[in-house]
Protein backbone atom coordinates (compact mmCIF):
# COMPACT_ATOMS: atom_id res chain seq x y z
CA UNK A 1 0.00 0.00 0.00
CA UNK A 2 1.80 2.96 -0.82
CA UNK A 3 1.40 6.11 0.39
CA UNK A 4 0.12 9.52 -0.91
CA UNK A 5 1.04 12.81 -0.13
CA UNK A 6 -1.88 15.01 -0.97
CA UNK A 7 -0.32 18.84 -0.95
CA UNK A 8 -2.77 21.97 -1.93
CA UNK A 9 -1.14 24.49 -4.31
CA UNK A 10 0.95 27.39 -2.61
CA UNK A 11 -0.56 31.32 -1.72
CA UNK A 12 -2.24 32.33 -5.24
CA UNK A 13 -3.38 35.68 -6.22
CA UNK A 14 -6.99 34.85 -6.09
CA UNK A 15 -6.37 33.49 -2.07
CA UNK A 16 -5.21 37.22 -1.58
CA UNK A 17 -8.06 38.99 -3.55
CA UNK A 18 -10.51 36.54 -1.94
CA UNK A 19 -12.22 35.49 -4.37
CA UNK A 20 -13.27 32.04 -5.75
CA UNK A 21 -10.91 31.44 -8.44
CA UNK A 22 -12.10 27.43 -9.49
CA UNK A 23 -11.09 27.05 -13.14
CA UNK A 24 -10.49 31.25 -13.99
CA UNK A 25 -6.69 31.02 -16.34
CA UNK A 26 -4.19 33.05 -15.47
CA UNK A 27 -4.62 32.42 -11.32
CA UNK A 28 -1.03 31.93 -10.24
CA UNK A 29 1.04 31.74 -7.12
CA UNK A 30 2.01 35.03 -5.62
CA UNK A 31 5.29 35.67 -3.78
CA UNK A 32 4.47 34.46 -0.83
CA UNK A 33 2.93 31.33 -2.30
CA UNK A 34 6.35 30.48 -4.31
CA UNK A 35 8.44 30.80 -1.46
CA UNK A 36 6.04 27.81 0.38
CA UNK A 37 6.46 25.90 -2.75
CA UNK A 38 9.92 26.61 -2.71
CA UNK A 39 10.40 26.17 0.76
CA UNK A 40 8.83 22.52 0.69
CA UNK A 41 10.69 21.56 -2.37
CA UNK A 42 13.22 21.54 -0.02
CA UNK A 43 11.75 19.07 2.21
CA UNK A 44 11.06 16.61 -0.72
CA UNK A 45 14.83 16.82 -2.21
CA UNK A 46 15.96 13.46 -2.06
CA UNK A 47 13.20 11.78 -0.98
CA UNK A 48 11.95 8.99 -3.08
CA UNK A 49 9.14 9.51 -4.43
CA UNK A 50 7.60 7.32 -7.40
CA UNK A 51 4.82 9.88 -9.24
CA UNK A 52 4.20 13.59 -8.79
CA UNK A 53 0.52 14.50 -10.37
CA UNK A 54 -0.83 17.78 -10.99
CA UNK A 55 -3.88 19.27 -11.69
CA UNK A 56 -3.41 21.32 -14.45
CA UNK A 57 -4.22 24.75 -13.57
CA UNK A 58 -1.13 27.40 -13.36
CA UNK A 59 -1.20 27.32 -9.32
CA UNK A 60 -0.75 23.97 -8.90
CA UNK A 61 1.85 23.33 -11.65
CA UNK A 62 3.78 26.27 -10.37
CA UNK A 63 3.76 24.45 -6.89
CA UNK A 64 4.39 20.50 -8.28
CA UNK A 65 7.18 21.91 -10.63
CA UNK A 66 10.20 22.50 -7.62
CA UNK A 67 8.73 19.61 -5.71
CA UNK A 68 9.34 17.33 -8.65
CA UNK A 69 12.73 18.79 -9.75
CA UNK A 70 13.80 17.85 -6.08
CA UNK A 71 12.08 14.27 -6.39
CA UNK A 72 13.91 13.77 -9.33
CA UNK A 73 10.54 13.07 -11.30
CA UNK A 74 8.33 14.37 -13.76
CA UNK A 75 5.18 16.09 -13.42
CA UNK A 76 1.94 14.02 -14.49
CA UNK A 77 -0.73 16.11 -15.39
CA UNK A 78 -4.39 14.73 -14.85
CA UNK A 79 -8.01 17.11 -15.27
CA UNK A 80 -9.43 14.91 -12.61
CA UNK A 81 -7.44 16.56 -9.86
CA UNK A 82 -8.15 20.42 -11.13
CA UNK A 83 -10.54 22.45 -9.43
CA UNK A 84 -14.29 21.96 -8.81
CA UNK A 85 -16.17 23.55 -11.72
CA UNK A 86 -18.08 26.14 -9.59
CA UNK A 87 -20.29 27.54 -12.60
CA UNK A 88 -21.92 30.70 -12.21
CA UNK A 89 -19.61 31.35 -8.61
CA UNK A 90 -16.41 30.84 -10.43
CA UNK A 91 -14.25 34.56 -9.90
CA UNK A 92 -17.23 35.79 -7.61
CA UNK A 93 -15.93 37.45 -4.14
CA UNK A 94 -16.40 35.13 -1.34
CA UNK A 95 -17.84 37.54 0.86
CA UNK A 96 -20.59 37.78 -2.03
CA UNK A 97 -20.93 34.29 -2.18
CA UNK A 98 -21.81 34.03 1.81
CA UNK A 99 -24.80 36.07 1.33
CA UNK A 100 -26.31 33.31 -1.37
CA UNK A 101 -28.83 30.81 0.17
CA UNK A 102 -26.39 27.89 -1.77
CA UNK A 103 -23.89 29.09 0.43
CA UNK A 104 -25.82 27.11 3.55
CA UNK A 105 -26.19 24.48 1.86
CA UNK A 106 -22.53 24.33 0.93
CA UNK A 107 -21.83 24.69 4.94
CA UNK A 108 -24.66 22.15 6.23
CA UNK A 109 -25.46 19.68 3.28
CA UNK A 110 -22.79 19.67 1.12
CA UNK A 111 -24.16 16.21 -0.56
CA UNK A 112 -27.09 17.84 -2.18
CA UNK A 113 -24.84 20.74 -2.90
CA UNK A 114 -24.77 21.68 -7.04
CA UNK A 115 -23.17 24.65 -8.23
CA UNK A 116 -24.97 27.16 -10.65
CA UNK A 117 -24.85 26.49 -14.31
CA UNK A 118 -23.27 29.52 -16.40
CA UNK A 119 -22.55 30.24 -19.89
CA UNK A 120 -18.95 30.89 -19.45
CA UNK A 121 -18.02 28.05 -16.71
CA UNK A 122 -18.90 24.51 -15.92
CA UNK A 123 -20.88 23.48 -13.01
CA UNK A 124 -20.83 20.73 -11.14
CA UNK A 125 -22.23 19.33 -7.95
CA UNK A 126 -19.78 18.56 -4.97
CA UNK A 127 -21.13 15.04 -5.08
CA UNK A 128 -19.55 15.12 -8.64
CA UNK A 129 -16.31 16.36 -7.70
CA UNK A 130 -15.55 14.05 -4.86
CA UNK A 131 -16.20 10.90 -6.43
CA UNK A 132 -13.99 12.56 -9.67
CA UNK A 133 -10.93 13.16 -7.82
CA UNK A 134 -11.29 10.22 -5.09
CA UNK A 135 -11.31 7.81 -8.15
CA UNK A 136 -8.26 10.05 -9.44
CA UNK A 137 -6.12 9.36 -6.42
CA UNK A 138 -7.16 5.69 -5.65
CA UNK A 139 -6.19 4.99 -9.66
CA UNK A 140 -2.47 6.29 -9.47
CA UNK A 141 -2.38 4.56 -5.76
CA UNK A 142 -3.08 1.49 -7.91
CA UNK A 143 -0.88 2.25 -10.34
CA UNK A 144 2.08 3.17 -8.25
CA UNK A 145 1.64 0.22 -5.88
CA UNK A 146 1.81 -1.94 -9.71
CA UNK A 147 4.76 -0.26 -10.70
CA UNK A 148 6.82 0.50 -7.60
CA UNK A 149 5.23 -1.84 -5.13
CA UNK A 150 3.73 -0.98 -1.52
CA UNK A 151 6.57 1.32 0.11
CA UNK A 152 6.17 3.53 -2.64
CA UNK A 153 5.47 7.54 -2.00
CA UNK A 154 3.88 9.64 -4.50
CA UNK A 155 2.58 12.87 -4.80
CA UNK A 156 -0.93 15.02 -5.67
CA UNK A 157 -0.83 18.22 -6.00
CA UNK A 158 -4.72 19.79 -5.84
CA UNK A 159 -6.87 22.03 -4.46
CA UNK A 160 -8.45 22.82 -1.08
CA UNK A 161 -12.25 21.47 -1.73
CA UNK A 162 -10.55 18.24 -3.34
CA UNK A 163 -8.35 17.62 -0.34
CA UNK A 164 -11.04 18.13 1.85
CA UNK A 165 -13.24 15.23 -0.21
CA UNK A 166 -10.32 13.00 -0.54
CA UNK A 167 -9.75 12.96 3.90
CA UNK A 168 -13.63 12.35 4.08
CA UNK A 169 -13.70 9.70 2.17
CA UNK A 170 -10.83 8.24 2.91
CA UNK A 171 -11.72 8.46 6.93
CA UNK A 172 -15.26 7.51 6.25
CA UNK A 173 -16.74 10.28 7.23
CA UNK A 174 -18.29 10.67 3.84
CA UNK A 175 -19.01 13.70 1.93
CA UNK A 176 -21.33 15.06 4.36
CA UNK A 177 -19.00 16.17 6.86
CA UNK A 178 -16.34 17.52 3.99
CA UNK A 179 -16.13 20.77 5.79
CA UNK A 180 -14.62 19.57 8.89
CA UNK A 181 -11.51 19.32 7.38
CA UNK A 182 -9.00 21.82 6.60
CA UNK A 183 -6.22 22.20 4.09
CA UNK A 184 -4.25 25.69 3.77
CA UNK A 185 -2.06 26.68 0.84
CA UNK A 186 0.78 24.73 0.55
CA UNK A 187 -0.03 22.21 3.09
CA UNK A 188 0.66 18.15 3.08
CA UNK A 189 -1.92 15.80 4.01
CA UNK A 190 -0.75 12.10 4.06
CA UNK A 191 -2.61 8.68 3.21
CA UNK A 192 -2.25 5.39 2.85
CA UNK A 193 -4.93 2.89 1.33
CA UNK A 194 -4.83 -0.61 2.51
CA UNK A 195 -6.58 -3.73 1.38
CA UNK A 196 -8.44 -3.19 4.93
CA UNK A 197 -7.94 -0.22 6.10
CA UNK A 198 -6.92 3.46 4.89
CA UNK A 199 -4.68 5.38 7.55
CA UNK A 200 -4.65 8.77 7.76
CA UNK A 201 -0.95 9.75 8.82
CA UNK A 202 -1.35 13.57 8.76
CA UNK A 203 -3.84 16.50 7.59
CA UNK A 204 -3.60 19.96 6.94
CA UNK A 205 0.73 19.92 8.15
CA UNK A 206 2.31 23.16 6.83
CA UNK A 207 6.01 22.22 8.08
CA UNK A 208 6.16 18.42 7.23
CA UNK A 209 9.01 16.00 7.90
CA UNK A 210 8.52 14.13 5.05
CA UNK A 211 10.79 11.19 5.54
CA UNK A 212 8.86 10.02 8.67
CA UNK A 213 6.22 8.86 5.93
CA UNK A 214 8.25 6.12 3.81
CA UNK A 215 7.46 2.59 5.10
CA UNK A 216 10.49 0.54 5.28
CA UNK A 217 10.72 -1.93 2.65
CA UNK A 218 9.60 -4.92 5.14
CA UNK A 219 6.18 -3.44 6.54
CA UNK A 220 3.81 -5.50 6.40
CA UNK A 221 1.44 -5.22 3.41
CA UNK A 222 -1.85 -7.12 5.01
CA UNK A 223 -3.82 -3.67 5.52
CA UNK A 224 -4.44 -4.48 8.98
CA UNK A 225 -4.32 -1.68 11.87
CA UNK A 226 -1.56 -2.34 14.56
CA UNK A 227 -3.57 -3.28 17.83
CA UNK A 228 -2.21 -1.09 20.58
CA UNK A 229 -0.99 1.16 17.79
CA UNK A 230 1.97 1.83 16.17
CA UNK A 231 5.94 1.29 17.70
CA UNK A 232 7.73 4.64 16.78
Amino acid sequence: MPTVLLVRHGHSSANGDGVLAGRLPGIHLTDRGREQADQLARRFRDLPVARVVSSPLERCLETAAPLAAAAGVEVTVDDDLQECAYGAWTGRALKDLAQEPLWRTVQDDPETARFPDDDRYAAESLREMSDRVVAAVRRHDAEVAAAAGDSALWVAVTHGDLLKATLAEATGSGLARFQRYTADPASVSVVRYGSRQTFLLAANDLAPDLSRFQPPPDAPASGDATVGGGAG
